[in-house]
């Protein structure tokens, strides 16, 4: 076999280049270092059998002699910071992670969340070595993990720029995933049709609930405000704590406003629910990330902002009401059951026809329990059931009353399309969940209760009557699954959780409760 003869000249990092080794490369492969992976000096006249050379007169050094000698040592300097830089690339190489899948999107999901849940799905496939990695910018992680079988890291990408960008990344095709804290918009679903039909429960998944909080410092008395007074106050119409009424109890000074950026859902979801389309005020501090805005809050006593459940952080969240409604603080309960006003959904949004394997069970397993735990874990309300015991309010029909006293309402309700006694999205879902739950507790059917509720649209009569119809249409849906609830009843208009003069407030009292007897 014939070998080429060479030098080390890394002496910093390399064994072989301090004890100056004669180190023998085969021919045809890389004249490298073995030990670094620095590029060899060559050594031609060099043979395994070395003959010591003769002895050398000594010699006056001339002026030729030192710029030589000078010349070799720069040479050897040189070879030795690119002999590192080399070596430094070739072992960034062996590690260099494979994508297999892309997030993007809500910065509400993609913070915290995201990479949770992307870790928790590495580890359920089985990956070693997990860990998140910052990316470009604090908007960015990596999360990443070597799969059985593979010696490099698989890597699952998330840039949370806001939920606008959800649906731009997917019509660019630079993501595999969407994430939004709010529903997609019909002429963002226009743009999306070549993945098919975004609001399809193929395409649209709920990933968990959560409650948008509007919060102060800690130390102002205000503890509970209207939906209204919310409404002047980031719309500029009041401007002082002493003007914002007796919910404020004795604050004074002048109000400091501060809202998430343009491309936030969380922002988008907020002009929906309260602002109404009336424009934020002009001197409003917009921040892109949800902590820092929080933090923000806390630190100012004269604040106000809003903000997802998991971020209230060391501020202080208000109660919220509307006309006719009681003051809610958003809650587990009362964000699982969606009846606190500010309430929302997060969203996942891909493409059923999607190659990408990935994709198809990351959004399976986010909707498993497992997934679901993740959710709950991050400061979220999981879609796990729950049985919770609750307090009927004074207002409720005296049946409704007499039939849930001493009962736990399950941590859910089922919500319809709009106009239509279809199911929701959410409701598909939720029945196998609600099944589970019946079957895992051993929880007998004649103890299983569904209660219809309607918005005030109609007349006492036909509110009462399409209240039944919904409530019955969920029985029918536990009876194809096994399962026959012992009471069903519609109770019309009888107990709204939110007011009637908006879409998203019909929407909210068009619902079925689930109780179950103790």
């Amino acid at each position: 076999m014939t070998v080429r003869w060479g030098r080390c000249s890394n002496f910093k990092n390399c064994t072989d280049a301090k004890q100056r080794q004669a180190i023998p490369i085969p021919q045809g492969t890389p004249f490298i270092c073995p030990e670094c992976s620095g590029t060899l000096v060559d050594e031609n006249d060099l043979a395994p059998k070395r003959i010591s050379p003769a002895p050398r007169k000594q010699e006056t050094t001339t002026p030729k002699v030192v710029l030589a000698a000078s010349i070799l040592l720069i040479l050897v300097a040189g070879f030795a910071v690119w002999g590192g830089l080399h070596a430094s690339k070739a072992s960034a190489a062996k590690v260099q992670p494979k994508t297999i899948l892309r997030l993007a999107g809500s910065n509400t999901i993609g913070d915290t969340l995201g990479p949770a849940l992307a870790e928790a799905f590495l580890k359920d496939q089985g990956a070693t070595d997990l860990r998140t990695l910052p990316g470009a910018n604090p908007q960015e992680k990596i999360v990443q993990g070597i799969l059985p079988g593979d010696n490099t890291p698989s890597a699952i990408t998330i840039a949370a720029h806001g939920s606008a960008t959800a649906f731009t990344s997917l019509a660019a095709n630079s993501c595999d995933i969407g994430m939004a804290s709010r529903k997609i918009k019909p002429d963002e679903a226009s743009k999306l049709v070549a993945l098919g039909d975004m609001s399809s429960a193929a395409n649209e998944h709920i990933l968990g609930l959560d409650g948008i909080a509007v919060i102060v410092n800690a130390a102002n008395p205000a503890n509970q405000l209207n939906k209204e007074t919310i409404k002047r106050i980031f719309t500029g119409d009041i401007t002082d704590w002493s003007k914002a009424g007796p919910q404020a109890g004795s604050s004074s000074g002048a109000i400091k406003i501060y809202a998430r950026n343009d491309d936030s859902g969380t922002y988008d979801t907020f002009k929906s629910l309260v602002l109404a389309g009336k424009p934020l005020v002009s001197g409003a501090q917009r921040i892109e990330d949800s902590k820092t805005l929080s933090d923000a809050v806390a630190a100012d006593p004269h604040g106000i902002g809003f903000i997802g459940l998991p971020y209230i952080q060391s501020a202080k969240p208000v109660a919220v009401s509307e006309k006719g409604t009681q003051s809610l603080l958003p809650t587990r309960l009362t964000v699982g059951t969606e009846d606190y006003l500010l309430s929302r959904r997060l969203y996942l949004y891909s493409s059923a026809a999607s190659g990408n394997k990935f994709a198809h069970q990351f959004v399976e397993f986010a909707l498993s329990k497992a997934g679901q735990d993740v959710v709950g874990d991050s400061g979220f309300v999981t879609q796990n059931v729950a049985q919770v015991a609750q307090a009927v309010a004074p207002q409720a029909p005296g049946e409704y009353k007499w039939l849930t006293k001493g009962a736990n309402r399950l941590s859910l309700d089922f919500r319809f399309e709009s106009g239509a006694a279809e199911l929701d999205n959410k409701a598909q879902a939720d029945l196998d969940r609600v099944v589970s739950l019946i079957a895992d507790l051993k929880i007998s059917p004649d103890r299983v209760m569904l209660f219809g509720f309607s918005d005030n649209n109609g007349s006492p009569s036909s509110n009462q009557a399409i209240s039944l119809t919904r409530a019955q249409a969920v029985e029918s849906q536990f009876i194809e699954r096994g399962l026959h609830p012992a009471i069903v009843r519609g109770y019309g208009s009888g107990l709204s959780v939110a007011a009637d003069d908006s879409e998203e407030g019909q929407a909210m009292n068009r619902r079925v409760e689930i109780w179950v007897k103790k």
